[in-house]
């Protein structure tokens, strides 16, 4: 499966986001799905996954609150949605998928495939 994350933007602190997760080949629905992120000069971190079924959610600590993921699976798409954004929040954001139904995944290296990346840049 081929993924593309898009919706990313630049946008003022506090205000909000949605980016969406596709495949250009293939289909997500069998896919745990997971964001990750990258800000400049910092390693990659999870932001947030959901399993296939959307049944099971995880989110890091520093976005609770502020981040909501959901999959719409007859829209073959996954979302996150941002919220109050903070200027810690810039950052390259991935999306990845899990073909093997991990607990918790929250490496890039537990992911089967990594998606090209959408820059979210947040000004004060």
């Amino acid at each position: 499966v081929q993924l593309q994350a898009s919706g990313g933007g630049l946008v003022q602190a506090g205000g909000s986001l949605r980016l969406s997760c596709t495949a250009s080949t293939g289909t997500l629905n069998n896919y745990g799905i997971g964001w990750l992120r990258q800000a400049p000069g910092k390693e990659r971190d999870f932001v947030a996954s959901i399993t296939r079924s959307g049944g099971i959610i995880y989110y890091a600590d520093s976005v609770k609150g502020r981040f909501t993921i959901s999959r719409d699976n007859f829209k073959n798409t996954v979302y996150l949605q941002i919220n109050n954004l903070k200027l810690d929040d810039t950052a390259v954001y991935y999306c990845a998928a899990d073909g093997r139904s991990r607990v918790d995944p929250r490496r890039d290296y537990e992911y089967d495939y990594l998606g090209q990346g959408t820059q979210v840049t947040v000004s004060s």
